[in-house]
């Protein structure tokens, strides 16, 4: 019984032959050619009584009925279609940037590119590619430098020119950030330095986005923290990839529980102690507004030295990196008159 053809995929290829078309049918085994009109396939392979997979030979525009020729008979016809074959044109590539490490899937979109066997970047093939229509490809960017790349399809109709480009980004790197630490509410505005910061898409602390930031440079973000706990490293991300993290910590808003003494003179220089929480990064001690030296001996206690100032209570105060600590308050007592 003669074999028979069902499908063939693709249906069209370019007028330069080169398709790799795949033929589905039945009785496929011991089939000795494959014929597009009245010309043999430039080659085929019997993969199965089921599929053969033939090489378009070269053909005038037009549709071309395709048979399989076997020694019980010839098939049936199915028709594969010749197209001219049109130089490609790639108009854009999105994203249009991406890592010098490669590995970035990109559409490029175009005209044109049936039947294409290679994309390049700056002359190297794409780790991979598929051609979905005439006028679209998908590719996944090989590694390359930083700088901008030309994108080129090759098809049977020739090479696209060198009119769009795929941005390759060095990677970023961060060197520092300030302040180091900040209250759990979020809010502080962190000051990063670094290289390749431009076009950042995102900055994270830990996990979290930062509420916002701005790119000033290429070497600088300001990024304000989001709410957080603990150690929160800081990273950024850019086309050219994620940066190496640095420390950032948020600390509990302090709080101050007990003085001792709680009352002093109105002259300076009484030594009071302050215990509470989260002492440990305290930046300034104020009585009533007053900064005042003082000592920090652990996170729960401080050492300060009172101001002069008029008889009377005043609120005594701490400020951390976590924020301020609203306070029990000292009383100055005036001495005794004579």
């Amino acid at each position: 019984m003669p074999p028979t053809i069902s499908t063939i995929n693709p249906t069209q290829g370019p007028t330069t032959g080169g398709t790799t078309a795949t033929l589905t049918g039945t009785g496929m085994t011991g089939s000795t050619a494959v014929r597009f009109g009245s010309t043999n396939a430039t080659s085929f392979t019997v993969n199965s009584a089921t599929q053969i997979t033939a090489v378009s030979p070269p053909r005038a525009a037009g549709a071309a009925a395709v048979t399989v020729v076997h020694p019980t008979g010839n098939s049936n016809s199915v028709t594969f279609t010749y197209v001219l074959a049109q130089v490609p044109v790639v108009t854009s590539v999105a994203p249009s940037s991406g890592p010098t490490s490669g590995g970035a899937s990109v559409t490029l979109t175009g005209t044109g590119f049936t039947g294409a066997t290679t994309v390049t970047f700056a002359g190297i093939p794409a780790t991979s590619f598929m051609v979905n229509t005439a006028t679209q490809i998908t590719a996944v960017t090989p590694a390359g430098s930083a700088g901008a790349a030309a994108v080129t399809v090759t098809t049977p109709g020739g090479t696209s020119a060198p009119d769009a480009f795929f941005f390759y980004a060095a990677p970023p790197a961060l060197d520092s950030g300030g302040p180091a630490q900040g209250p759990t509410a979020g809010g502080v505005v962190v000051t990063l330095t670094g290289s390749n910061l431009l076009n950042a898409s995102a900055v994270w602390f830990g996990s979290t986005n930062a509420a916002s930031f701005t790119v000033v440079s290429a070497t600088q973000i300001t990024a304000t923290a989001p709410q957080g706990t603990g150690s929160s490293p800081i990273t950024v991300t850019t086309p050219g990839g994620t940066s190496n993290p640095v420390a950032f910590t948020y600390v509990g808003t302090p709080t101050l529980t007990a003085l001792a003494p709680t009352n002093g003179p109105t002259s300076a220089g009484a030594v009071v102690t302050l215990t509470g929480t989260n002492l440990a990064t305290a930046s300034a001690v104020t009585f009533g507004g007053t900064a005042v030296p003082f000592t920090v001996a652990s996170a729960t206690q401080i050492t300060a030295i009172a101001p002069a100032g008029p008889a009377g209570p005043v609120a005594v105060s701490v400020t951390t990196a976590g924020g301020s600590s609203p306070g029990p308050t000292y009383t100055r007592v005036a001495a005794p008159g004579i």
